[in-house]
């Protein structure tokens, strides 16, 4: 831990150093406030939905502070449901509009994330290595200021989503009837955001403008096609390749490890998280400068939400079951899935979903035929994997949930689709020009 804490520490002098050089600031330094974000995520179980509106709200942060500043970047005025014209504030004068866009972000994720005052150590090791590598302590003043004046827009703008509408609506209970889903073990953790489809969406017309093709009709008749899709997942053999997609796709907050008499949760990043750690490995290998990566960045999470909104939609209107209460009902009750099973309905696949919807994204700002190394998971002892194109790791990413056992191939399918099409529609919607 002491080893990364120098490291962390040499890099955050290193962005400050080139800036007082004359030099921006780089893709990189997006990339660490979001792994900051995603480390408080982790200590504070952020469910995947929820995240995915932390990462959108900070990115958006930056973003405006690069918008007001940068002629050739437009505004998300007329783009983004109910997004207000912000002007710019002229009374602040002497920042770095660059510096502002990161403290911007902090800003944000500190006072939307419940853990979000840890990223003030973060903040202050990223200043004073300002300080240290020659930087003109009005300028920082100037640009925490202005900094601090956007995420306040911002965070209003984030309240009129209506997500603190959500805590005051009845607890979700599940109908215990047979084809729909239920808390699945060790845990049996209570559904998860079966609202979050009630938010303002960023760029959808409506939470169920993409809906997808009706699951399966579930049945235990031997010849009918749940049945058959069921036994897809139960006779499925795993080898040992499949095991490491599965696991390095997991990316469920919510899994346990049950040691007989202690339930202990095990630390794994959400889907946005992995995906966004993704957009910060190609905008660096790519050589995308700070303006661009923060774009890039916000189409991204931009897209997240709206996929998460419109595949929680459906989740909980078919409310399917999952193929590890089926299994064990209606086939084999020692049967498990690879992986642990999340605490929410299973149609359609979140993953397949918000995986498809980020490569749509990505592959307009980098080709569909970009290859990059994922280095995302080895933070959490899995290794890097490589791929031709960002279509090729989604669709990795979607099969994984099948190899995993936590999804039938339906919605792993039909939520794959959905994503496209979501993806392509947030790039309608934001424009050529973003």
């Amino acid at each position: 831990m002491k080893i990364l804490s120098i490291v962390a520490g040499l890099l955050l002098m290193m962005g400050c150093r080139q800036q007082s050089n004359n030099k921006d600031f780089s893709a990189e330094d997006i990339s660490r406030v979001i792994a900051e974000m995603t480390n408080i995520m982790v200590h504070d179980v952020t469910n995947p939905p929820l995240a995915s509106r932390f990462f959108s709200y900070a990115c958006l942060s930056g973003y405006e502070v690069i918008s007001q500043n940068k002629e050739d970047v437009v505004s998300m005025h007329g783009r983004l449901t109910g997004y207000p014209l912000l002007k710019k504030q002229d009374t602040i004068q002497g920042y770095s509009y660059q510096l502002a866009a990161i403290l911007a972000m902090m800003e944000t994720a500190k006072k939307m994330q419940p853990s979000g005052k840890l990223l003030d150590t973060y903040e202050k090791r990223f200043l004073d290595s300002c300080g240290k590598a020659g930087w003109d302590q009005d300028k920082i003043v100037a640009s925490k200021k202005y900094a601090i004046a956007i995420s306040r827009e911002i965070l209003s703008y984030a309240r009129k989503d209506l997500y603190n509408r959500i805590s005051n609506y009845p607890r979700y209970t599940p109908l215990g009837k047979e084809g729909y889903w239920y808390p699945t073990p060790p845990a049996y953790i209570a559904a998860v955001e079966p609202y979050f489809k009630t938010l303002r969406p960023f760029t959808l017309d409506s939470s169920t403008q993409f809906k997808p093709e009706p699951p399966v009709p579930f049945s235990i008749q031997k010849s009918s096609s749940f049945f058959k899709m069921m036994m897809q997942n139960y006779e499925d053999s795993l080898s040992n390749e499949k095991k490491l997609i599965a696991a390095y796709w997991d990316c469920n907050p919510f899994a346990v490890q049950d040691n007989g008499h202690l339930l202990v949760g095990l630390k794994k990043i959400s889907p946005g998280a992995h995906w966004l750690g993704i957009t910060g490995i190609v905008c660096k290998s790519d050589k995308k400068n700070f303006d661009e990566a923060m774009q890039i960045h916000t189409a991204v999470s931009i897209g997240l939400m709206d996929a998460f909104i419109c595949c929680w939609e459906e989740k909980y209107k078919s409310n399917r079951i999952r193929p590890e209460t089926a299994i064990r009902k209606y086939i084999d009750p020692t049967w498990q899935p690879f992986l642990q099973t999340p605490p929410f309905p299973e149609y359609v696949s979140g993953h397949s979903t918000i995986s498809a919807a980020s490569a749509t994204i990505l592959g307009h700002y980098f080709g569909e035929n970009f290859s990059f190394r994922d280095t995302v998971e080895m933070t959490y002892g899995l290794p890097a994997r490589n791929f031709k194109s960002f279509k090729q790791a989604a669709q990795e990413a979607a099969i994984s949930r099948f190899y995993g056992g936590i999804h039938f191939m339906d919605a792993i399918d039909n939520g794959f689709r959905q994503g496209e099409k979501i993806g392509s529609w947030v790039l309608k919607k934001l424009g050529k020009e973003l």
